[in-house]
């Protein structure tokens, strides 16, 4: 049996406010519903309502993530990972995708030179002959050639894997509305329910971690790390331009947020962040 119904869930946080107060008209709604013979089975209804929305929200919070990442590793061990491995290891094909892979890998053989060098010079290495450094000059440059060409065929796997669970779990958001309006619901009644103190704390938290003047060092971190996952060139004029654009639409959209819903619903939450802040 369910006892729940859109039109009866508690009423968003969203709502817009009047001309009296929000804090003064709870109040007096409160104070209505204390004196209400029926009080005790409404309340019992309340609970009801939010206990089922609870376990119906995170329920589709687990199927949403768990079921794109399930598909993901299985897609990526079982279909394309078989099929890649065999089509890279009966075909030629490039070891490297790009230029930043050449890069780094001739980067990483330079320094292996340098250091076979210094340990010949401190007297690590006894007799080196220049058939002894070829020698290990060779294995480490197929070493380094397995790595990348791994790494290449990784990126071919991320990118079909990536794109079979993105469309799963776009498919998801679109077959489940309902599921995902009561999650809407159940996020707003959680964040907006928040004491004005953990609200600020949130905010500052969220601005200076993604916002903030130390943001641009791992803004770069995670572009690197995704262009890398898909085997894309590590162009550092398009992670500039991304750094110096994007956290700034970034904090844009924040303050109008902050100024379009948070001000009207909660304005103590407000002061309360920019005393926190100063």
């Amino acid at each position: 049996m369910k006892y729940w119904n859109l039109k009866k869930i508690n009423q968003s946080a969203l709502d817009k406010t009047g001309i009296i107060p929000r804090s003064i008209s709870r109040l007096f709604e409160k104070f209505t519903k204390e004196l209400d013979p029926n009080a005790e089975v409404e309340a019992l209804e309340e609970f009801k309502v939010s206990r089922y929305q609870t376990v119906a929200s995170v329920k589709y919070i687990l199927f949403l993530f768990i079921m794109p990442v399930l598909v993901n590793q299985l897609a990526k061990s079982f279909i394309f990972g078989p099929c890649i491995n065999y089509l890279w290891n009966h075909e030629e094909h490039s070891i490297f995708l790009n230029e930043s892979q050449e890069e780094r890998a001739f980067a990483e053989l330079q320094r292996f030179e340098e250091k076979l060098h210094f340990e010949i010079l401190i007297g690590r290495i006894q007799n080196p002959s220049s058939s002894l450094i070829n020698h290990k000059m060779t294995d480490k440059a197929l070493e380094i050639a397995t790595l990348y060409a791994n790494e290449s065929s990784s990126a071919i796997k991320n990118i079909l894997a990536d794109f079979l669970s993105g469309t799963i779990f776009i498919s998801i958001l679109i077959i489940s509305r309902r599921q995902f309006s009561i999650l809407k619901s159940f996020i707003n009644e959680l964040i907006y329910g928040l004491s004005d103190t953990a609200k600020a704390f949130l905010i500052i938290l969220f601005t200076d971690m993604f916002v903030g003047f130390h943001s641009p060092h791992g803004w770069e971190v995670i572009i690197e790390i995704i262009l890398r996952h898909f085997g894309l060139p590590e162009s550092r004029d398009f992670i500039f331009v991304f750094i110096s654009t994007f956290p700034v639409v970034l904090d844009t959209i924040f303050k109008y947020w902050i100024f379009r819903y948070l001000n009207k619903i909660s304005p103590s939450a407000v002061a309360t962040y920019h005393n926190m802040n100063e």
